[in-house]
């Protein structure tokens, strides 16, 4: 759910940026290049917690082989 969350952040921001960059809107442009770092974030957050989560499966698969 974070990937696709981090998505939508980064293409909102795309698409504000272009806006901003059509209308000559630096605030809006500024936005525009925040959401997509947020966005960037959630992605890497989202990856970091999946990776965590099969590390933690394939250590207890490893102790319950052993019992």
């Amino acid at each position: 759910m974070g990937d696709l969350e981090g998505k939508k952040d980064e293409i909102k921001g795309r698409a504000k940026e272009a806006a901003g960059a059509l209308t000559d809107d630096e605030d809006l442009k500024a936005e525009g290049k925040t959401d997509q770092a947020g966005g960037k974030v959630k992605e890497f957050l989202e990856d970091a917690k999946d990776k965590g989560e099969e590390l933690v499966d394939k250590v207890k698969d490893k102790v319950q082989r052993k019992d």
